[in-house]
């Protein structure tokens, strides 16, 4: 079982940045992470589960990243931040309670694999919003 811990995440900036998201709680089941920018309605977010399905019995895990831009605005002279926009990715993963590590391994290896800059089919509609033909 793991640990609520620190996670590093990369970007694709030009020059890569890491991005550290330290342990914020867990409730209901849903740890979550967070990367501080010094103020606490802009903190990225990565939070993750597992649940068990009542029906199937099958597992069910939870990826969610969240990423806000935070603007200052001014009004009346008085300068205060705000969220202007938040990008969101969601991931859902589910697996049979019959499944094998090496299944899981698997699904797991090429879904990351399918996110690769390389990859122009996935990288090109996530990343350039174009569509296929």
């Amino acid at each position: 079982m793991p640990q609520l811990q620190n996670i590093v995440l990369m970007d694709r900036a030009t020059t890569p940045v890491s991005h550290t998201f330290t342990p914020l709680d867990i409730q209901n089941g849903v740890a979550s992470v967070v990367e501080s920018n010094g103020v606490p309605i802009g903190n990225s977010k990565l939070s993750i589960s597992l649940r068990k399905t009542p029906q199937a019995g099958k597992y069910k895990a939870v990826l969610v990243l969240s990423l806000p831009t935070v603007v200052t605005e001014t009004i009346n002279g008085v300068a205060r931040p705000s969220v202007a926009r938040t990008a969101y990715a969601e991931a859902t993963f589910t697996f049979d309670a019959t499944s094998t590590e090496q299944e899981r391994k698997d699904l797991i290896g090429m879904f990351a694999s399918s996110l690769d800059s390389s990859k122009v089919l996935v990288n090109d509609v996530l990343v350039k919003l174009q569509a296929v033909y």
